[in-house]
């Protein structure tokens, strides 16, 4: 669906050199996907979100991906809203083979939707991510996925998450969806993308999730830092 994105990574490749090589072996990286389902996502909009995420998982370019090489990418999903609003979607799976990333979309899925009517706690639900992390596989790589169209309105900031939860080893990059708070990218740049080569994608609301999503997924499955890419894909 999101064409370009072989020549997009070489690119990058041209542009700033190719990420180190990883170990034959193992998981190459523990990815977890966070979705918001706080009050400002209605039912058409979270079901744009999941169906998103579920049809950029399965783009051919993110499969290839994933699936490619001897190295494995372990995956889970949670949902975040309010101060103790955060659910496990899918619990740690190693993606290796066909059938483990059909059954990780399915799940996904047919998974109900956890919470629908409390305020954005980001500071709380990446704690929640950090420590689901702290049981994921044994990975050369940690990354959080956020997806959110607002900004935190409720308990403690990103940044003071950050401080107080065990992120030292940990990119947190974020997919800011346009449309509810006109300050969410910014937002999502200056307090929530963390660590070495973090990175924000912009989706031009929920109807264009899928598209930012293939893309910012590409990026993280192949370690790219890209630079300038144009409006709203920096």
């Amino acid at each position: 669906m999101v064409r370009g994105l072989r020549a997009l990574a070489l690119a990058a490749a041209l542009a700033i050199g190719a990420a180190a090589a990883a170990p034959a072996q193992g998981c190459r990286l523990a990815l977890l996907l966070a979705l918001d389902v706080s009050s400002s996502v209605d039912d058409a909009e979270y079901k744009l979100q999941k169906e998103g995420l579920a049809g950029a998982l399965s783009d051919p370019d993110i499969r290839g991906a994933i699936l490619d090489g001897n190295e494995r990418v372990a995956l889970a999903v949670y949902e975040w809203s309010g101060r103790h609003q955060s659910a496990t979607v899918l619990d740690w799976t190693l993606l290796d083979g066909p059938t483990a990333l059909d059954g990780a979309v399915a799940r996904i899925l047919s998974a109900p939707r956890s919470y629908n009517r409390f305020p954005t706690a980001m500071g709380f639900a990446l704690g929640y991510g950090a420590n689901l992390l702290e049981r994921a596989p044994s990975c050369t790589r940690k990354v959080i996925d956020v997806s959110g169209d607002g900004i935190t309105n409720d308990g403690f900031r990103p940044q003071q998450a950050y401080v107080h939860f065990p992120f030292a080893d940990v990119v947190v990059n974020g997919l800011a969806v346009l449309g509810s708070d006109p300050r969410v990218a910014d937002y999502y740049r200056g307090e929530v993308a963390h660590g070495p080569g973090a990175f924000v994608e912009v989706a031009e609301g929920y109807a264009d999730f899928r598209r930012a999503m293939t893309l910012k997924l590409f990026r993280e499955l192949n370690d790219m830092v890209v630079g300038r890419l144009g409006p709203g894909l920096r």
